[in-house]
């Protein structure tokens, strides 16, 4: 039987979705071979500016850690993709990556209908903030069966802005009814801690994205191997 986690000090849990909720490698780094290839439509020059572009590597397939679509919003990748693409406008390859990536093969980082049940019966207010769509992130929730599990699901296009600024946090604070400073950021990136220190909630990084431990822990309250480990912390500061 799965333990239950108690609220304690903690009343809710904001959740990054890609490399948080969803291993960001096993999930992303296959999906952006495939869409570059699409969008290059068999012309390799394409392909080859595509991919320095996105700064990803199609021999390694992954993406290098400076890409700035890793952390980036839909928008941002677009607009970053339609540098190589002068032909097709920035909200035409949006909706690509939009459609694309909404059925995109998912890898759960921990079994998360198990995992997102246990804390939400022990009280816990959850919710979902990515700078992917909000279209995106309720596609991904539904085939991961947990979409139910949520109080609140954000994109960067549902009208609260987008990380690091503070303002989403600060909205689903709101939605929940419980103070910032009660509330819990869990993020595998630099983006989603500083939007966490800027809103006044304590801060989570985890290490299923393409951030190591020293780029997370000076932002950081703890640094953690996934969100399996998380019940426990919230645990200890009962």
């Amino acid at each position: 039987m799965t333990k239950r986690v108690t609220s304690g000090p903690i009343g809710a849990v904001l959740f990054d979705k890609d490399g948080t909720l969803f291993d960001f490698g096993a999930t992303w780094n296959v999906w952006a071979g495939e869409v570059l290839r699409e969008l290059a439509e068999g012309d390799a020059a394409v392909l080859q500016a595509l991919a320095g572009a996105a700064h990803y590597d199609l021999v390694a397939s992954e993406f290098l850690p400076e890409s700035p679509i890793i952390a980036g919003t839909n928008r941002e990748a677009a607009a970053c993709l339609a540098v190589a693409l002068p032909k097709r406008s920035v909200e035409e390859i949006e909706r690509h990556l939009m459609l694309t990536s909404s059925v995109a093969p998912l890898v759960p980082v921990v079994p998360l209908v198990a995992l997102l049940a246990s804390m939400a019966a022990g009280g816990l207010k959850l919710g979902v903030m990515t700078n992917d769509t909000e279209y995106g992130a309720l596609s991904h929730l539904g085939q991961a069966g947990v979409a139910e599990l949520f109080d609140f699901v954000a994109g960067f296009d549902s009208g609260h802005g987008a990380k690091p600024a503070p303002g989403p946090l600060l909205a689903f604070a709101r939605a929940v009814g419980v103070a910032p400073e009660r509330c819990v950021m869990v993020g595998d990136s630099t983006h989603d801690l500083v939007a966490g220190r800027a809103a006044g909630m304590r801060c989570v990084g985890v290490l299923t994205g393409p951030a190591g431990t020293e780029a997370l822990e000076v932002l950081a309250d703890v640094v953690l191997p996934d969100i399996g480990h998380l019940p426990k912390w919230i645990e200890s500061l009962s």
